[in-house]
C-alpha cells in the first residue's frame, strides 16, 4: 500500500470513530423521564435551559426531596425572584430554596453543588438538567461526588428531541454537547476529578 494512502486512511479511521462516538453518545442521553420515583435529600437544578427550574419547583411540591438547590444563578437573582418568575407564591417553597452563584460550567455545578451537599450532610440527590445534558451532568457529578446517589431527572427541550439529526439547531447542540462530553471524559480521564 502507498504511503501516499495514509493520511486519507487515518482521517477515514478517525472520521468513523467520531461518528461511532456520536452514535453512542445519543443512546446515554434519556429518553424519557426519571424511572426512579424514590425520594432524595436533595433536588439539584442547572441552570441554563428551558423547564428546569419549574420542574424542580413542582418536584419539590411534590415531596421528592427535602430541599431544592439551584446552581449557577446569576448573582442579581434572589430566591423570591425566582419563584415569582416560575410563577409560585415565594411564601410557599422559600424556606426550602437555597441559590448557588459561583458557578459557570457544568465541572463548577458539579463542584458547587458537592460544597453545598457536604454542609447539608445530605447522600442523595434528584439531577435535573436537559436530556442532552445528562451524560456530561452525571459525569461531573459522579466525579465529584462519588459517594452520593444520583437519580437523573431529565427534562425534555424541543430541540434536540425525536429526528434532531433533520433539525440544524437540533444537530448542532447535540454534537456540541458531544463534544464537550468527550473533552470532559478526556479531562477526568488525564488530571482527575476537580479538587
Amino acid at each position: 500500500m502507498s504511503l501516499r494512502r495514509w493520511p486519507a486512511i487515518v482521517v477515514f479511521a478517525l472520521a468513523l470513530a467520531w461518528s461511532g462516538g456520536l452514535f453512542w453518545f445519543v443512546g446515554l442521553m434519556p429518553t424519557a423521564g426519571a424511572d426512579d420515583p424514590s425520594v432524595t435529600d436533595a433536588i439539584i437544578v442547572l441552570t441554563g435551559g428551558s423547564q428546569r427550574v419549574e420542574n424542580g419547583l413542582n418536584l419539590l411540591v411534590d415531596g421528592k426531596a427535602k430541599k431544592l438547590f439551584v446552581s449557577g444563578v446569576y448573582r442579581s437573582t434572589d430566591v423570591k425572584a425566582l419563584l415569582r418568575a416560575s410563577n409560585q407564591q415565594p411564601n410557599r417553597l422559600s424556606c426550602c430554596i437555597e441559590l448557588g452563584h459561583e458557578a459557570d460550567s457544568t465541572r463548577g455545578n458539579a463542584a458547587e453543588t458537592a460544597a453545598w451537599m457536604k454542609a447539608e450532610n445530605f447522600h442523595s440527590l434528584r439531577l435535573v438538567t436537559a436530556s442532552y445534558h445528562m451524560p456530561r451532568s452525571l459525569l461531573e457529578f459522579s466525579r465529584a461526588m462519588p459517594d452520593i446517589r444520583i437519580v437523573p431527572n431529565p427534562v425534555f427541550p424541543k430541540a434536540p428531541q425525536g429526528d434532531w439529526w433533520h433539525r440544524m439547531h437540533g444537530a448542532t447542540l447535540v454534537i456540541d454537547e458531544y463534544m464537550k462530553y468527550l473533552f470532559a471524559y478526556a479531562r477526568l480521564e488525564i488530571i482527575g476529578p476537580a479538587s
